[in-house]
């Protein structure tokens, strides 16, 4: 590798990594990306290959394996831990939270053998954060946490919903990286990301079934299909690229993100959002692209109703940069899909 300094990336070839690592290396370090399989990065290496040896891909086979990243962190700079079991449908959760927990354990057990790590920074998730019990109206900020989610799924064992199951997941890895943190009181910042749903352009995409999976709905609206139901009511989305700058502004700035979690959001956007911008980017497109039912389930602005909100106005007042607009996202996912039309 070269001699800038390096950024560990853990779970690779998963969709935010991407971006990040992309975002990491246009930021001026190099990047250690680590996978179960070499052969799942191909086509991203092959993508950011100007950036040459600046960009090393190493395997660990079983993330829980002791001393699983010993190797890995060696003589890295900082590590952005984002390799995690995602799925909605999981049916036995003690797998689940067993890699959540322990993954993310070893992974700073590995960083504290380390002396040249300054930083550890945690993809966390929303829903980690929106407790699936709070009553409305609430505004949910940082502070919140979801263990409603994680005792739900303590009681109903291997009958919980796969939803539920990976929400769990997110909340008790993010519990175990700062309950590290508050007994083992490592010399290295710690900070947790907190995405929502995640959109935007994939850099080395090279076929429409390697789309991230909550992406989905823009190539499905733009090339023609029927317009997809939302993950969920009024679902709440970020850009990819916004969860990459948060990632490298981590890194770069440890003194104003230590111990902090940040929420990410740019706002509500179901797929039918998506096929209202689209029909009005490419007016060539509009007796492809399905009319639905315009306007129908989000806001002007793509806001939140009062009686829900997700406030990331810490993220964007300590970042000093606002989240890319919906509109901006949707059409620029668009754009790099254009290829498979």
């Amino acid at each position: 590798m070269s001699n800038k300094p390096i950024v560990l990336v853990t779970g690779a070839n998963g969709y935010i990594a991407g971006p990040t690592i992309e975002a990491f290396l246009k930021a001026g370090y190099a990047v250690r990306g680590t996978v179960r399989s070499k052969s799942s990065t191909d086509s991203l290496v092959k993508a950011l290959s100007s950036y040459g040896n600046d960009l090393e891909i190493v395997q660990v086979p079983d993330i829980l394996a002791p001393g699983a990243f010993d190797s890995a962190v060696r003589g890295v700079h900082a590590i952005a831990h984002l390799a995690a079991a995602v799925s909605l449908s999981f049916t036995d959760p003690d797998p689940v939270l067993e890699v959540a927990i322990r993954g993310t354990e070893g992974v700073l057990e590995s960083a504290l053998t380390e002396p040249s790590v300054k930083t550890v920074v945690l993809m966390s998730s929303i829903a980690a954060i929106t407790a699936i019990d709070q009553e409305m109206p609430y505004r949910f900020t940082e502070a919140d946490w979801n263990d409603a989610a994680l005792a739900a799924v303590k009681k109903l064992g291997k009958e919980s919903p796969g939803g539920l199951i990976y929400t769990a997941s997110k909340v008790a890895g993010e519990r175990a990286f700062w309950k590290f943190r508050d007994e083992r009181k490592p010399s290295f910042t710690m900070t947790a990301l907190n995405p929502t749903f995640v959109m935007g352009p994939q850099p080395g995409l090279e076929s429409t079934s390697k789309i991230g999976s909550t992406t989905g709905f823009i190539w499905q609206v733009f090339s023609g299909q029927e317009i997809p139901k939302p993950l969920m009511p009024y679902p709440s989305y970020v850009d990819v690229r916004d969860i990459a700058r948060v990632a490298v502004f981590s890194v770069d700035h440890p003194e104003k993100t230590n111990g902090e979690r940040f929420l990410l959001t740019s706002g509500i956007v179901p797929p039918q959002a998506a096929a209202d911008i689209l029909r009005r980017e490419y007016p060539e497109r509009q007796d492809i692209i399905k009319v639905g039912q315009p306007g129908e389930g989000y806001y002007p602005g793509y806001g939140y109703p009062e009686e829900r909100v997700l406030d990331a106005s810490k993220t964007i007042k300590l970042t000093g940069q606002d989240f890319y607009p919906v509109e901006q996202t949707i059409i620029d996912t668009a754009k790099s899909l254009e290829k498979f039309l």
